[in-house]
């Protein structure tokens, strides 16, 4: 009784300090302590899972554990920050095949008892973790690609791609049905799991590779909702806390993101987010036009300018111009051009 106290005290804090990471992540001042509170929280769930379970061999967890750790550390120091939306992609895909391989563990224990019967809440949880997972799984891993050059960047569609996909989706329902009705069918549960990993590659190579970090950001939904789904199977409370803040951040920052390059998040999760339509037509109805001018023209522009507007990008980032752009900043402010709202 004591053990199971401390357990559900250690969840608590857990789930706060869950709550604060996230939270702090909203700020570029605050995102290291955030990401260092979230990191703790994980620490203390990980502690409080094992001591709550009878666990048979704590040397290979640890020996794991280290592992993990140590791949962690060197990939982090390793990876530049121009390649993180590839290393979120991977870590992504990981977050979502961890998830398929606990709901479906459980699925087989169960499956091994003859005449057994799945509760439906039970059930329908299984079925969206290991759907969830697989396409967050294969998904994120052709997002990687294709960030990497490892497959096309282009949209890679073809003639009733859609429907092929709303197909696949309904086939993918019709199973996981089934696997709750006759959980001793396995057959049902390996047709589910294939069409799942199938439709992760299908919805995310129409995609353009300029579009992917929105998409990974999708994705990185997806996997906090595939975790908390996870936490139903296992019944575990700060899984489930921890996976629908994960779930729900990243679907408020895709959103944000759509909004801010006059996107359609519906366009996202029907796949067809790389195909726009011509004209360069605005969400308003007004059209844009992009300008590209060279050095010489730039700076009369500058020069002639009375107020500019900064605003920073991923193609910053790539292009390691943060610094360069806050020299040009400091010129122009000490020539007294004005309205400079640079992120500093």
């Amino acid at each position: 009784m004591e053990r199971d106290l401390l357990i559900k005290v250690a969840y608590l804090v857990a789930s706060v300090l869950f709550i604060l990471g996230i939270k702090g992540l909203g700020r570029t001042t605050t995102a290291r302590r955030g990401n260092t509170l979230s990191a703790i929280a994980m620490l203390i769930a990980i502690v409080a899972t094992l001591l709550s379970r009878d666990i048979l061999n704590f040397t290979e967890i640890f020996i794991t554990v280290l592992l993990g750790s140590a791949i962690g550390v060197f990939t982090a120091r390793k990876v530049e920050m121009t390649s993180m939306p590839e290393m979120v992609a991977v870590l992504n895909g990981f977050g979502g095949g961890a998830s398929v391989l606990v709901a479906s563990s459980e699925y087989w224990k169960l499956a091994q008892t003859e005449g057994v019967s799945m509760e439906v809440v039970m059930g329908i949880t299984l079925v969206l973790s290991v759907i969830i997972g697989c396409v967050t799984f294969t998904g994120s891993f052709v997002a990687f690609g294709k960030l990497k050059g490892l497959i096309s960047g282009r949209a890679i569609v073809f003639s009733g791609q859609h429907l092929l996909n709303a197909v696949i989706f309904l086939a993918i329902l019709v199973l996981g049905a089934l696997v709750i009705i006759n959980p001793n069918a396995e057959v049902w549960m390996l047709g589910m799991l294939l069409l799942a990993l199938l439709l992760g590659i299908l919805t995310v190579i129409p995609i353009g590779g300029a579009d992917m970090p929105v998409v990974i950001s999708l994705l990185n939904s997806y996997s906090g909702i595939a975790a908390a789904a996870t936490g139903f199977v296992l019944n575990n409370q700060v899984l489930i806390i921890a996976g629908a803040l994960v779930g729900a951040s990243g679907l408020i920052l895709t959103q944000i993101m759509c909004r801010a390059m006059n996107r359609s998040l519906i366009n996202v999760l029907l796949g067809g987010f790389g195909q726009t339509s011509s004209g360069g037509a605005a969400a308003g109805g007004d059209e844009i036009v992009v300008k590209e001018v060279g050095v010489e023209e730039s700076a009369m522009l500058f020069e002639s300018a009375s107020s500019v507007i900064i605003v920073p990008g991923y193609g910053m980032a790539v292009a390691q111009a943060q610094h360069v752009v806050r020299e040009l900043t400091d010129l122009l402010e000490k020539r007294g051009t004005s309205n400079l709202p640079f992120t500093r």
